[in-house]
């Protein structure tokens, strides 16, 4: 069978800070640049930023080999603003998934155990609690009726997926982003950050690993009939570590690695951008920083546009700065 040709998204990301006094000094970090695999490819990124640092921003990779751009601003402004214009080109990840065929959960969490002198395995990593996803009992115990003895782990996350999508409502400005976990629990609504949070929290709870993922979304994705929830903003989804599982890409960074978004109740396919990965949203914000001045408070606009690009509106002789390879 002829796989499908892949679908070229752009994306633009719209931050604007207007602050109610002079800020003085600001030294800023930022995660908008997407990933490049063989899944994901990046066409071409810019990122513009008002008033213009100088120097200019400089990219890095971090641990996780997420690229981050770091710059800073030395003259007095009133307001920050900062868009990336992404091209992405995406293909379906997990078409040919056979979760049944996936390793039973108990022996995935056993292979992640400390054992003194035994091999080190990276996705040990995101079984451990982090900032915005601690360990909570009452997680534990919701998670509990899915993880039966021997069930694919696949199985266990599919399921996991579905129960977050049905218990829990998705309503806007219903969390803050530092809403802690266990009152998102209590009052069973959120948004895709929460989602992914309480996904994440679900799984480590019984020893699996699960990674955080930022990005976008397009509004309705390929082969998909409906609008997908939380489009046309950043999104958030979770990935669960399958090692040996039919369908799951098995080399890379991202090797065993399945992806699954809670809030549409679907595996990420060709409308998912992925931006970075991290154990939560703490290790990925899109924009962060530290400011001398500004006075008491701030107002924080967002706006982000994704749309899909044909051969007449591609933009690809369009000028781009240098990716980071």
């Amino acid at each position: 069978m002829t796989a499908p040709p892949p679908t070229r998204l752009e994306v633009v990301h719209d931050t604007r800070y207007d602050y109610p006094a002079p800020v003085t000094l600001a030294h800023h970090l930022a995660h908008l640049q997407p990933l490049d695999d063989a899944y994901q490819r990046l066409c071409a990124f810019e990122l513009d930023i008002e008033p213009l640092p100088m120097p200019p921003p400089r990219a890095s990779r971090d641990a996780l080999g997420n690229v981050q751009h770091h710059f800073s601003l030395a003259q007095a402004h009133e307001r920050l603003h900062v868009r990336a214009r992404s091209e992405v080109e995406l293909r379906a990840r997990f078409t040919q998934l056979d979760a049944a065929a996936s390793p039973p959960w108990e022996e995935v969490a056993a292979m992640l155990r400390y054992v003194a002198r035994g091999p080190y395995r990276p996705a040990a990593e995101f079984v451990q609690p982090s900032p915005f996803v601690p360990l909570l009992p009452s997680l534990r115990a919701w998670a509990a009726p899915s993880l039966t003895p021997g069930r694919p782990v696949a199985e266990v996350a599919l399921e996991l997926m579905q129960r977050v999508h049905d218990d829990f409502a998705y309503e806007s400005a219903s969390t803050e982003i530092d809403t802690p976990l266990a009152q998102v629990f209590e009052q069973k609504r959120g948004v895709c950050q929460d989602f992914a949070h309480l996904m994440a929290g679900a799984l480590r709870a019984w020893g699996l690993p699960a990674r955080y993922v930022s990005g976008y979304l397009l509004t309705r994705a390929p082969g998909e009939a409906h609008d997908m929830v939380g489009a046309d903003a950043s999104h958030a989804w979770v990935q669960v570590w399958c090692p040996g599982t039919p369908g799951v890409p098995g080399d890379g960074a991202d090797g065993g690695w399945l992806g699954l978004d809670p809030t549409n109740r679907l595996l990420p396919g060709a409308g998912h951008v992925r931006v970075a990965i991290g154990r939560d949203f703490g290790d990925v914000t899109p924009l962060r920083g530290v400011i001398r001045g500004g006075g008491a408070s701030h107002r924080l606009a967002v706006a982000v546009h994704t749309r899909v690009l044909d051969a007449a509106t591609d933009g690809a002789g369009d000028p781009a700065r240098p990716l980071l390879a």
